[in-house]
């Protein structure tokens, strides 16, 4: 079954056009952002609204099929984080400068260490560039956002 294009339409309006998990505008990418399944179809999820969360491609094929992750802090498995279920600013802030996204609950460490929300493994730093560049825009954080830093 596939999402059909009202609902798709509805995830983006719900996520404010933001990844739900690294809170990238979808502005600034180039096509518009892919729909996540919480619980992946793979492992029985469904197509219906609650199991959906808008999330920009990086973040979606980081995700791939995965529910949980590993707190660097604790070395405990644990869920990354369900937009559904959980409110992104109780595991989430973004440092004084913006670039890179801390986790401050084991859900949000294993999340960032999961989908590598700063690229710290792969050494590239592509998304804190491009944070950088979105921070000119004026387009990074987003408002709701830009009240909590670390």
């Amino acid at each position: 079954m596939t999402v059909s294009e009202r609902i798709r339409q509805f995830i983006r309006e719900r996520a404010r056009f933001l990844c739900e998990y690294c809170h990238s505008p979808e502005k600034s990418s180039s096509e518009i952002f892919t729909i996540d399944h919480l619980v992946p179809r793979s492992l029985g999820g469904s197509d219906e609204p609650d199991n959906l969360a808008l999330a920009c491609r990086r973040c979606n094929e980081r995700r791939y099929n995965f529910t949980t992750g590993v707190d660097p802090q604790t070395q405990q498995e644990v869920a990354i984080f369900n937009p559904r279920l959980q409110q992104w600013d109780d595991h989430f802030v973004w440092t004084a400068d913006g670039l890179r996204l801390i986790g401050i609950t084991p859900t949000g460490r294993a999340t960032c260490n999961r989908l590598d929300l700063n690229d710290e493994f792969h050494n590239q730093g592509f998304i804190q560039a491009a944070r950088q560049l979105w921070l000119k825009g004026g387009w990074h954080p987003p408002p709701e956002d830009r009240r909590r830093k670390r």
